[in-house]
């Protein structure tokens, strides 16, 4: 079975940093995209950043500048680089992954990690 699984997430002052990690491992024929959503209590899960197999990027416009996605696809895992972080990024951040795992079929299906918390508070 394909698992994704996150890391990386705490206590940060407002203005720091944080990196997360997840790591997708199992029976894995091919990863098309990886990216990371985030939820906080009330409101609905959000799009932070997502990364193509061939390295495209693509942020949500208020991430932009102060969040990096990057990939080691040797590893199978997606990186979020946080800077310059405020309370409103206080959140559950949740990794996502388009893949195809090795079976039969092959066909490429939608896979979530359990999330990770991130609290920004001084």
């Amino acid at each position: 079975q394909v698992q994704l699984v996150e890391s990386g997430g705490g206590l940060v002052q407002p203005g720091g940093s944080l990196r997360l990690s997840c790591a997708a491992s199992g029976s894995i024929f091919s990863i098309y995209v990886m990216g990371w959503y985030r939820q906080t209590p009330g409101k609905q899960r959000e799009l932070v950043a997502t990364i193509t197999s061939g390295g495209r990027t693509s942020y949500a416009d208020s991430k932009k500048g102060r969040f990096t996605i990057s990939t080691d696809s040797a590893q199978n895992t997606v990186y979020l680089q946080m800077n310059s972080l405020k309370p409103e990024d206080t959140a559950v951040y949740y990794c996502y992954a388009v893949l195809s795992a090795r079976n039969s079929d092959r066909s490429a299906q939608n896979y979530w990690g359990q999330g990770t918390q991130v609290t920004v508070s001084s």
